[in-house]
């Protein structure tokens, strides 16, 4: 198939915003920014590799590992495996290791959770309590929309498969440099999803024998370095490489009033409960529409998505 480039979009940068600026001028928009300048406290400067391994000691913590720099969560090409933190550390700064799980050039990745996972969510202030001290987060939004704060360290050259989260997020690049590549939730039929996540792992060459609308799909590209953040609004997809070792904290937050979200969700990725409930309905739609001869079917599930298109559909993206 002749390759045909997708066309790449900055993602705006903006200095100096204030958090009247951001809700005022940014927030409404519902579009990417790198927002540079912001007071982050002491950690971009202090979060060294020697630091961090003293700070948190031989604290366990359960880790990603991967033979490949291309994490796909959907095929789990990687294996959990539990480190004291100063070892992980310690690894996730290395190119090569001496001791290793898979191979000597396996790569690390640590994305913090609650003490329970399936019942707690991630908060620096808990589970890393003395790197908390040194992280101002910015407060952009209101104390009672908090979420989560997520820990993330990245061996360099790790990729994290593309995905969306239900909630509001600044990815607050501590150390080191990441590339983000970002999609619109309206190019979604182009990404080939699966529940969350992208099936197209492979964002720079991706295969268009198996994926080929992808290529509709309109890029959007910027480069973190230390004490940048970046706002990704909820169902925005991202896909993440970190150029080089880094330490990184997201914080997330309800855009929805609270009642909207799955109370058991501890990672900020389940479906508004509307949402769900709505998904939900159109399966048990689809099934009785299987009792139809196929002519009559692909005719009224065509009458259905002119419905939904007609009904649900936003004309006034950008």
């Amino acid at each position: 198939m002749e390759r045909r480039e997708q066309s790449v979009v900055p993602v705006a940068r903006l200095a100096g915003v204030t958090r009247e600026q951001f809700l005022r001028d940014v927030y409404p928009r519902r579009r990417p920014v790198v927002l540079k300048g912001m007071e982050l406290g002491t950690c971009t400067t202090k979060w060294t590799v020697d630091y961090l391994s003293q700070a948190e000691g031989s604290k366990e913590v359960k880790i990603h590992v991967s033979a490949v720099p291309q994490m796909d969560f959907l095929s789990k090409n990687f294996v959990y495996r539990t480190l004291p933190f100063e070892v992980f550390v310690q690894r996730a700064a290395e190119v090569k290791h001496k001791e290793y799980f898979i191979s000597e050039d396996e790569k690390y990745y640590l994305r913090s959770v609650g003490e329970d996972a399936r019942k707690d969510i991630a908060d620096i202030r808990k589970q890393f309590p003395i790197l908390a001290e040194d992280v101002q987060i910015p407060e952009y939004f209101e104390k009672e929309q908090f979420f989560s704060s997520v820990f993330r360290i990245s061996s360099a050259g790790l990729q994290l498969w593309t995905h969306y989260d239900v909630m509001d997020n600044f990815l607050i690049q501590v150390t080191g440099k990441k590339r983000v590549v970002l999609y619109s939730p309206r190019d979604a039929p182009y990404l080939y999803l699966s529940g969350t996540k992208s099936e197209v792992l492979d964002v720079d060459n991706p295969d268009l024998e198996k994926y080929p609308l992808f290529v509709k799909a309109k890029r959007y590209q910027c480069f973190l370095e230390a004490g940048d953040v970046l706002f990704i609004p909820a169902l925005w997809f991202h896909n993440v490489i970190s150029e080089e070792f880094g330490v990184a904290l997201n914080v997330f937050w309800k855009h929805l009033p609270a009642e909207s979200y799955d109370k058991s969700d501890t990672y900020g990725n389940k479906d508004p409960t509307a949402a769900s409930r709505a998904i939900q309905i159109l399966d048990r739609a689809l099934k009785t529409l299987e009792e139809l001869p196929e002519e009559y079917r692909d005719f009224y599930a065509r009458r259905m998505v002119l419905r939904i298109q007609e009904k649900a559909y936003r004309n006034d993206y950008g």
